[in-house]
């Protein structure tokens, strides 16, 4: 690996690392959305079925999610900077992949893939971070881009897709990671260093595989449930995933390793914190999606105007992000975690009036209310959870939250939208699975034509209804239950501080 030059000044060493990292971390978090005004596109060129539409969209975040903790262990023992180019060369390849896949299922093998690596480059990354900025002030502030970067991935992510594919081809969208990823592989091993924890636990494989096969049967027997009626088989596939759950949870409870400590969510400000970065991120991402869909193939909006109009609550979203930890230093976390929840839930209701003839105003205000209950919840999830936990369970409580993200962006997408699934399926014509595959059929009759958009519309409400009130009532637990976090004193925070163990391994 490239040694660092001599004469390069530590300080201009760490921001050009940060420049460095912040590219993959952007990669990843942009990829679990760009897709959403890019599926139409996709579903004419590869003709998926309404199932494999789904998972082209949610496989990637559920192989990121199901995999963050097992390989933030991994990259402890082996080496986190390794396991940093290893995943951003593996993604390069998976994207390339997608970009030119002729069919479904080669297209969902592949997002598979680029969620496999997106996994070893989330905590790696991090911990890289706090090895360029040991001063505390400067890590924290390090830290505050990190994140922001992160969230700002996932709200351009929509605009970035539906810009390329103004201009370009389907492919355009997965294309576009490959000049980050070779910048990375070209800077990381000059500005980075090694960075290993010399006390490491044994990576348990049975519960790496049980966590995400479990994750993975139950939402598939939810998203058949919803695109195809009751039977046999989603039924069973279903129940055997909530049983390989409950094996994963209760086989924790006796390693002495876990991937994940479940006796942190006792803690009633850790759980709500948790379920703070789930849920907004569920809600994000299918309504996010369903509204993709709403612009182009209901209103008929061309694939870049509905990028421009999703730019204002992008930005709104990144600049919350930016300007909360200043905000919460005033108001608190706890009010914080109130506005961010009823925020949501205002935004997300204001998708009701949209109807199969306009909305586009009502599109752009709920995105714009909504964005600052995401962004808010970006910023303070992961230092609520470790804030709550003893400085001796920082990391993994970190680890929780931001799995809980990941899992978040696709439960939504798995969840809420076979639940407009299910309900374009009951009340629709009854012509194809889904309304882009209805739009395509020869000689629709207007009357058809008109029933599909209702029954589209109204699925994005439930869906929007759905998410809504549970934000609402995640607000006013918060606003009942959730006490004051005490303040951390100084060091002890699990994102600003340097664990004790770790240091710094010499270079091959």
């Amino acid at each position: 690996m490239t040694r660092q030059p001599a004469h390069t000044p530590p300080r201009l060493r760490a921001w050009l690392g940060l420049a460095v990292i912040l590219g993959p971390v952007l990669l990843v978090s942009m990829d679990g959305s760009i897709l959403f005004l890019a599926m139409p596109s996709i579903t004419e060129a590869v003709s998926p079925t309404a199932d494999q539409a789904l998972w082209i969209l949610d496989i990637y975040g559920f192989a990121v999610g199901s995999l963050l903790v097992a390989f933030g262990s991994i990259g402890d023992r082996y080496g986190r900077l390794r396991l940093l180019m290893i995943g951003a060369t593996v993604f390069g390849i998976a994207s390339a992949g997608a970009a030119f896949a002729p069919g479904p299922e080669l297209l969902i093998a592949c997002r598979a893939l680029m969620g496999v690596a997106g996994a070893t480059l989330l905590p790696s990354a991090l911990a890289v971070l706090s090895e360029l900025f040991p001063d505390p002030k400067q890590r924290a502030r390090a830290i505050g881009i990190f994140a922001a970067a992160f969230a700002a991935g996932f709200a351009i992510g929509p605009v970035v897709g539906g810009t390329l594919l103004g201009q370009f081809w389907w492919g355009s969208v997965f294309l576009v990671n490959l000049p980050v990823i070779v910048a990375f592989l070209l800077f990381a091993p000059v500005l980075l260093r090694e960075v290993r924890a010399t006390r490491t636990g044994r990576i348990d494989l049975l519960s790496v595989m049980a966590s995400a096969g479990g994750l993975l049967l139950t939402i598939y027997g939810v998203k058949h449930l919803a695109a195809d009626g009751f039977s046999a088989l989603p039924v069973v596939t279903g129940l055997l995933g909530l049983a390989t759950l409950t094996f994963f949870v209760l086989r924790q409870r006796h390693l002495e390793d876990p991937l994940i400590d479940f006796s942190l969510f006792r803690d009633r400000t850790f759980t709500i914190a948790v379920v703070t970065g789930l849920l907004p991120l569920a809600a994000w991402s299918a309504t996010a999606y369903l509204s993709g869909i709403y612009l182009q193939s209901v209103l008929g909006l061309s694939v870049l105007h509905a990028a421009l109009l999703a730019l204002p609550g992008a930005a709104v979203l990144t600049v919350t992000c930016v300007v909360t930890p200043a905000f919460v230093e005033h108001i608190g976390k706890k009010a914080a975690l109130v506005i961010c929840h009823f925020a949501v839930a205002g935004g997300l209701l204001l998708l009701l009036p949209t109807t199969v003839t306009g909305g586009v105003g009502w599109y752009v205000a709920s995105t714009v209310i909504a964005g600052v209950g995401y962004g808010i919840s970006f910023s303070v999830v992961a230092d609520t959870a470790v804030g709550a936990v003893p400085a001796e369970r920082a990391g993994s409580a970190g680890a929780i939250a931001e799995t809980s993200n990941e899992i978040g962006n696709a439960l939504g997408i798995a969840l809420l939208g076979s639940l407009a699934a299910l309900l374009f399926r009951v009340q629709g014509p009854d012509l194809a699975p889904t309304l882009d595959e209805t739009l395509q059929l020869p000689d629709l009759v207007p009357a058809a034509l008109r029933d599909a958009k209702d029954a589209f519309v109204t699925g994005l409400h439930a869906a929007a209804v759905v998410a809504g009130l549970l934000h609402a009532a995640l607000g006013a637990v918060a606003l009942r239950r959730l006490s004051r976090p005490t303040t951390a004193a100084p060091g002890s925070s699990g994102t600003t501080g340097r664990p004790a163990h770790e240091h710094l391994a010499g270079r091959p």
